[in-house]
């Protein structure tokens, strides 16, 4: 009976002892103090004015709300289910066309034949051109032609004749095949030119005629040095015949850009843009193609053994490399 009485004090005299030496503790450690924070106009509309300039939380958060679908191109259209507007999205990127032809597809020569045809029925300026292009892609084409004009020009009812003797001229450009993920026997392209010509002409058998005389006097203009430089828009079509050849229709308007001043007036015409009066003109021409595909192929060989990983090598060429 005494020993439980003692140990009964004694849980008692140490319970007393930790009580103490926890209110020692928090009465030596420094109250923490409250901050109730203070709202302000600025702190309120702070959050909006983040949020209004953050267009990739205004565009999340505009999807979230929205349905889709895809429309004839492809494309990701939303539609707003609170207030039914649709909208696209203008950052995301539309998938890249891929290229159905290699980088370097073919290679064209061509020769011009309208103004051949054109002087058979009486055409009396003209005469030839040829052409040089590239495929890239069956898309982008870059040109190149060069030709030769000439004029012997005197107009019904006129008392003079307008001459150019045989001369050069140049043209390059690019043309655009809008097939071009199509058959290349058929093509459908548009184009830009810039053209070139340095040439001579002169005015000869000016005749003046004196009625009351009877008498009439002839004259000349000499020969004139002339420059002129010009810009064509160009729309045509190209159709395979047979094997590498085709043929080719081309609807042209050119303007003159620039040309050099002339004491006796501008050239009546020009060699490769023809009368200066005329802003449109034509062309018909066949063209000869050549397949650059084993360019390619020498190309997509070496990017292919780059790539290729080394394998095992099999018991006959380990047997070669031990000898």
């Amino acid at each position: 009976m005494t020993n439980s009485r003692f140990t009964v004090a004694l849980v008692c005299a140490v319970a007393l002892i930790v009580s103490a030496v926890l209110s020692a503790a928090s009465a030596q450690s420094p109250a923490k103090r409250r901050v109730t924070p203070v709202e302000t106009p600025a702190t309120v509309t702070q959050t909006i004015n983040e949020a209004r300039n953050d267009t990739a939380r205004i565009m999340q958060a505009r999807i979230a709300r929205s349905t889709h679908f895809h429309d004839e191109q492809g494309r990701t259209v939303y539609v707003d289910t609170v207030t039914g507007e649709q909208w696209m999205d203008s950052t995301a990127l539309l998938p890249v066309v891929k290229m159905k032809y290699p980088l370097l597809d073919a290679a064209s020569v061509s020769v011009d034949i309208w103004d051949p045809l054109m002087r058979a029925f009486g055409q009396d300026y003209g005469l030839i051109g040829f052409g040089a292009e590239v495929s890239l892609h069956n898309r982008y084409k870059p040109v190149f032609e060069l030709g030769f004009g000439q004029a012997s020009h005197r107009p019904s009812g006129n008392n003079y004749t307008y001459k150019t003797p045989l001369s050069m001229f140049m043209r390059i450009g690019m043309n655009y095949n809008f097939l071009y993920n199509s058959s290349p026997d058929y093509q459908f392209y548009g184009g830009l030119r810039y053209g070139f010509s340095s040439f001579k002409y002169s005015v000869d058998d000016i005749t003046v005629g004196a009625p009351y005389w009877d008498e009439t006097a002839s004259f000349g203009i000499p020969s004139q040095s002339a420059s002129v430089g010009w810009l064509e828009v160009v729309f045509g079509l190209r159709v395979k015949l047979w094997g590498p050849l085709s043929a080719g229709w081309a609807f042209k308007y050119h303007s003159i850009l620039h040309e050099s001043k002339n004491t006796y007036g501008n050239p009546w015409y020009i060699p490769g843009y023809g009368s200066r009066s005329a802003s449109v003109t034509g062309s018909f021409s066949l063209t000869y193609t050549f397949s650059l595909s084993k360019l390619n192929k020498g190309v997509a060989d070496e990017v292919i053994k780059s790539d290729e990983q080394p394998s095992a090598a099999t018991p006959q060429q380990s047997g070669a490399a031990v000898e």
